[in-house]
């Protein structure tokens, strides 16, 4: 037996209480679909907001797709009047945008709308791209991704996880979504970022070439104060402005071990009280989770007890990584931390194994990390044990792909 076997075998085994009790936990169903179609909501009354000088009018809760692979949740979110879905063309390997591309085939293309993201490769610890990020590499993926969902443009396209100035405004990327866009392939040109965001919500708005922004903002955020001023410089210059990460870290489901019942409704509500955030990217996997975000709509405004729930949520620990990358330069293999910190997340906060391992598998780590150094020098602003956390999700690499299908 070669030693790479033993290794994913023992990888296995010593996992039964980590990752391997991962493996084989349902998504979460909680309510049958019969249960959710009895709470239809008139979709007529959802609170909407437009996306910046894109002129769209939308519910304030988008679907964020990366976590889920239903098709039917995806179906009863259309149905229920959520217009607009939120993929990336890594998001389980393609079969996200796939599995979207099946519900929506038949549909009016007018009855709904699908945002996408493309990135090329980089090294994440400088930032830099790499050799290869060509205009034709980043057009060649958004034509892989348009074929995955069925359909000749999508109406918003992100330049993917940008977390510098340089980023935003790499030339090749500019080129290739000017050129999409005058092809007809996108509707509208976007970033994503959940790190150094007010930076790059700015380059955004100096770029005059943005539509919109998809940028993390949460009530866990150190930065909040930085962030309400950068959201809302971006509203004022224009733009469309898409909250995610509005959890902060903490699981939606019922699984999530310290979860709170009212937690994803006080966390969903407290980024909606900025006029600035002009919609929500909210993942979810379940009917019950769809459920509750349709409820929110009825009633956006926080509750004395939801404020101070919030308040104790603040004083719990949490998975959400500041993407501060005050980390980076004490770290002596010179590891992308706040990408780690990331996949963590994913791993023990969204129960996403194949989103953890794909992330981690870009990142192009060492065969051996954390290895090297007596004591960890790395000292994070949120407390996280650094170096633990880091060999902890690295072991994700030897997981045998098809246990994450």
């Amino acid at each position: 037996m070669s030693k790479k076997g033993l290794d994913r075998r023992e990888f296995l085994k010593s996992s039964t209480v980590g990752l391997g009790a991962f493996l084989f936990l349902p998504a979460g169903e909680h309510r049958a679909g019969k249960a959710f179609f009895a709470q239809q909501r008139d979709p007529g009354k959802f609170p909407t907001r437009v996306l910046g000088k894109t002129g769209l009018r939308l519910p304030v809760i988008t679907m964020g797709v990366m976590n889920s692979d239903n098709p039917n949740l995806i179906r009863a979110a259309l149905d229920a009047g959520l217009k607009h879905l939120d993929t990336a063309h890594v998001y389980m390997r393609g079969k996200n945008e796939e599995v979207i591309g099946e519900v929506i085939k038949g549909r009016s293309r007018d009855s709904f709308l699908i945002s996408t993201k493309v990135n090329l490769p980089r090294n994440e610890t400088t930032g830099s791209y790499a050799e290869g990020a060509t205009e034709e590499a980043f057009l060649s993926r958004l034509d892989i991704s348009l074929k995955r969902l069925g359909v000749d443009y999508v109406d918003i396209l992100h330049h993917h996880g940008v977390g510098k100035r340089e980023q935003v405004l790499y030339e090749p990327i500019l080129n290739a979504m000017a050129k999409a866009k005058k092809a007809g392939k996108i509707r509208f040109a976007g970033i994503s970022t959940h790190s150094n965001e007010p930076e790059t919500i700015q380059a955004a708005i100096d770029s005059k070439f943005y539509d919109v922004v998809a940028t993390a903002f949460n009530f866990r955020q150190k930065h909040q104060e930085e962030m309400k001023k950068a959201v809302a410089a971006a509203a004022a210059a224009g733009l469309g402005v898409i909250g995610m990460k509005a959890m902060g870290g903490s699981p939606r489901s019922n699984y999530g071990r310290d979860r709170q019942p009212e937690d994803g409704q006080v966390a969903l509500k407290w980024v909606f009280q900025d006029p600035n955030i002009h919609m929500v990217i909210a993942g979810f996997t379940a009917f019950d989770e769809l459920e509750m975000d349709l409820k929110i709509m009825e009633n956006m405004t926080l509750t004395k007890p939801e404020k101070a729930h919030l308040n104790y949520m603040l004083s719990t620990a949490s998975l959400y990584c500041q993407g501060c990358d005050k980390c980076l330069a004490s770290c002596r293999q010179n590891l992308p931390i706040p990408d780690l910190m990331r996949a963590y997340m994913y791993l023990y906060g969204y129960r996403n194994l194949g989103a953890a391992q794909d992330l981690v598998s870009s990142l192009r780590l060492p065969a051996q990390v954390c290895g090297e150094c007596d004591t960890c020098p790395v000292q994070c602003i949120s407390g996280f044990p650094v170096s633990s956390r880091i060999r902890d999700v690295a072991r994700i690499r030897e997981v045998p792909p098809e246990f994450l299908v």
